[in-house]
């Protein structure tokens, strides 16, 4: 967290302060809008009876004066300050009822943020947990804290208004059967890179730098997908532990680029200003930036936690409420987040909310797109059930602004109801965990079965065909933030989070891993080839699939994170990739499995009119794959069953595209310990284009393939 650097006594603040009261102003936009001659503020809440601006000195140490704003006039409250300008720190206090029974939480003595403020300073000595931030008392829930935290409170500042940003006049435009994501964290991509000038390392600045930027074309990675970057707090039960947030899921500004990640971490302005400067110097690049955002829950936890802003602004509106079969509970929030509290997208101002800070991050910011975390808390109605043609998905779609950028969801959340794979309208994308599961199975040799394995690596057509999307609608992935990265799925029977301070109760349990020896580094040359092969087996499976893949940062140097799938609080480098310790082998046939899906038409799925279904009785005329035996013929019903833990359960696809007559390209997938021969289609020439082993391999075969165990290889038809 931050605190300001503006001086503490501001020029022309005393002529501000001298104003007897506010202006009338303007009900639009919401928050503060510096205009000619002065600051307007609008803040929004349909239950508070007067909402007080009051402002503070420069450090936000001293709180000079309080007016209150005008209305409330259609639930917006509103006032214009003369002579004051960007750079004035305030906050609001807002009156209301007190009646927790009824949903009320207003309390004037918890000084409040604007929700749509973009520039947030923190206290000088920084943030903590205080029981001076409940708006009730600690051991009495139902009765007010009359206690003033404004001393210990985050302030909001004016900001300068800006113009589009650079980055959103250059964008890179990539097709969609072009896109190849990375999920990265700014701070862990370049916190070790010994090309980045240690000044810069961790930043946005570092992000964009040379080194940063040339890794990522030597891959072929078009699309960086970031870790949150919105401004953010830890959450209280992390504060004894002295460990942070790092990976950002808890937003506390919605508009206000986080400062951890600047080179100038105590000037909120100067960290925009790099963030924007940061996307421009990507997209410049060629690199496309989608963040990942959290609209589904604020840090202010469930009815029992802190008041901040959203909960004294409105508790009643801002947050979802617990149903019964007769009405709404308004005494308990509904947790469908995991994090006590959720957003009530269901209201239009609080959809506006959300739509009106992903235009900020659009225009104002520069990006491309976004994730949004545990998406269907978003598409939830007034009676908490999930509609795919929910208000706040219909209004993202008829936006001039936001329709025309990536939207990528993460399809489940926290409730009971959550998973919704599938479900979510054009033009969004989703995380496909099936496809990770399916994948992990199969080169790890669990029940997983020949069919499961070709449904998933033609895109997932059962999932994503009936809302017509295009193949690139599922984002493949093994690994992401949450969860081991690959390597680490080659190296580990389970989790390893005991540094997370909850005695590895945290993570995900059961995720399917397999250490083919005892866990961690192994020197044993066995178990060391074993790992090697199902690693590269899964990347390139990944790589070469239909769909969009999505690395995770890290997996191309074979980053490890000893065994901890959960590293959301270490900002250390057990997150922070190690770029020392690179396998320079595995990068550069992640390099050579991207320039060869560039290469292949037939795998670039959106040029195809529909996925394909793995075991479709009649091939399709317009774009056909054929599935076949070992022994050369194609698999019959029983054969599609055979599961990869049993030994002969080999197959391959062979791809006839439109307007070809005969097969141009074959993918052979062996996920035995075992080497098998494979039958080929024809007499005519193979060549061989990739296989994922390493063994050595003959240029081009004729007849059958040899399949080195744990492998997938591909082969091209040869016109010659």
């Amino acid at each position: 967290m931050t605190h300001s650097s503006t001086p503490t006594t501001a020029p022309g603040l005393a002529a501000v302060l001298a104003c007897p009261q506010l202006l009338e102003g303007r009900p639009e936009p919401l928050g503060s809008t510096p205009l000619p001659g002065g600051v307007n503020f609008a803040v929004w809440s349909d239950h508070a009876q007067r909402i007080e601006l009051c402002v503070f000195s420069a450090d936000g140490r001293t709180e000079l004066r309080r007016w209150p704003l005008h209305g409330p006039f259609a639930g917006v409250f509103h006032g214009f300050l003369p002579g004051a300008a960007p750079g004035l720190v305030y906050g609001l206090r807002a009156h209301g009822p007190w009646a927790p029974d009824h949903g009320h939480r207003f309390n004037p003595a918890k000084l409040l943020l604007d929700p749509w403020g973009r520039e947030i300073i923190a206290p000088t000595e920084g943030f903590a947990w205080r029981e001076e931030h409940l708006g009730h008392a600690a051991h009495h829930t139902q009765q007010r804290d009359e206690r003033d935290n404004a001393a210990w409170a985050h302030k909001s500042r004016v900001a300068a208004p800006a113009a589009d940003a650079p980055g959103h006049l250059n964008r890179p435009h990539r097709a969609p059967h072009q896109r190849v994501l990375a999920e990265v964290h700014v701070k862990g991509f370049t916190a070790q890179h010994p090309d980045v000038p240690p000044a810069l390392r961790g930043t946005y600045a570092g992000m964009a730098h040379p080194a940063a930027i040339a890794h990522w074309q030597r891959l072929g990675v078009t699309t960086l997908s970031l870790l949150p970057v919105q401004q953010c707090l830890s959450e209280p039960h992390l504060q004894p532990l002295g460990l942070p947030n790092y990976w950002g899921y808890n937003t506390l500004g919605f508009f206000s680029a986080d400062p951890r990640w600047s080179t100038t971490p105590h000037d909120p302005r100067a960290a925009a200003s790099e963030f924007r400067a940061m996307v421009a110097s990507l997209h410049a690049a060629g690199l496309e930036v989608v963040l990942d955002v959290v609209y589904n829950h604020t840090p202010e936890g469930s009815e029992q936690g802190a008041t901040l802003c959203w909960r004294g602004l409105d508790h009643r509106q801002w947050y979802a409420h617990e149903t019964t079969a007769a009405a709404h509970d308004p005494t308990r929030l509904r947790n469908l987040t995991g994090c006590g509290n959720a957003l009530n997208v269901a209201h239009p101002m609080v959809s506006r909310f959300v739509l009106d800070s992903l235009r900020y991050w659009v225009r104002e910011m520069g990006v491309d797109g976004f994730r949004f975390d545990l998406a269907p808390v978003l598409g939830r109605d007034r009676s908490g059930r999930f509609n795919p043609e929910a208000a706040f998905f219909t209004a993202l779609r008829q936006d001039p602004l936001l329709s025309q950028v990536l939207m990528i969801a993460e399809p489940w959340d926290a409730s009971g109801d959550g998973y919704q794979l599938g479900q979510f309208p054009p033009p969004f994308m989703e995380w496909n965990d099936k496809f990770r599961d399916t994948m992990r199975g199969w080169w790890l040799n669990t029940a997983v079965n020949r069919g499961q394995m070709a449904q998933r690596f033609c895109a997932s057509s059962t999932v994503f065909g009936p809302s017509q999307r295009r193949p690139s609608a599922s984002i493949n992935f093994i690994a992401v933030h949450d969860g081991f990265t690959t390597h680490d799925v080659v190296s580990y029977a389970g989790k390893h989070n005991e540094a997370n301070g909850e005695g590895n109760r945290d993570g995900r349990d059961g995720e399917l891993c397999q250490p083919f020896g005892p866990e961690g580094p192994s020197a044993d040359p066995a178990v060391q080839q074993r790992r090697e092969r199902t690693r590269r087996a899964l990347l390139a499976s990944l790589l070469l699939a239909h769909g969009t893949p999505m690395l995770c940062a890290g997996d191309e140097l074979a980053n490890s994170q000893g065994g901890n799938n959960n590293a959301y609080n270490q900002d250390n480098p057990t997150t922070w990739l190690e770029w020392a310790q690179a396998d320079h082998g595995l990068m550069q046939f992640v390099v050579e499995v991207l320039a060869l899906r560039q290469r292949l038409p037939a795998l670039h799925t959106d040029l195809w009119p529909r996925p394909w279904h793995a075991a479709d009785p009649a091939p399709q005329a317009a774009s056909r794959v054929h599935w076949r035996h070992p022994a050369g013929h194609e698999l019959n019903l029983h054969e599609w069953h055979h599961p990869a833990h049993s030994p002969g359960a080999a197959f391959a696809g062979v791809y006839t595209p439109p307007g070809h007559s005969q097969p141009t390209l074959l993918l052979a997938f062996n996920p035995d310990d075992e080497p098998c021969t494979l039958h080929l289609p024809d007499d005519a020439l193979w060549r061989v284009a990739l296989c994922s082993s390493g063994e050595p391999q003959p240029s081009a075969v004729r007849g059958t393939l040899h399949l080195p165990a744990r492998s997938l290889r591909v082969a091209e038809h040869s016109t010659s």
